[in-house]
């Protein structure tokens, strides 16, 4: 469970630098908003899902 936990973890934060590299090139690109808009959103919920789901997994293992 815990190597579960650590991949969670580790996808996490790799999402997060993904999100944090992407958000600025997509606004700073032109008609970058309204062509990539789903795959940010996309991306968003996938980092929200992973969020809470290593919450759960952290009040499994505690």
């Amino acid at each position: 469970m815990t190597l579960a936990f650590q991949l969670v973890v580790f996808v996490l934060i790799v999402i997060s630098f993904i999100i944090l590299i992407s958000v600025p090139v997509v606004f700073a690109s032109p008609k970058g908003w309204s062509s990539k808009k789903n795959v940010l959103f996309s991306g968003t919920a996938l980092w929200i899902g992973l969020l809470f789901l290593v919450a759960i997994l952290n009040s499994i293992i505690s």
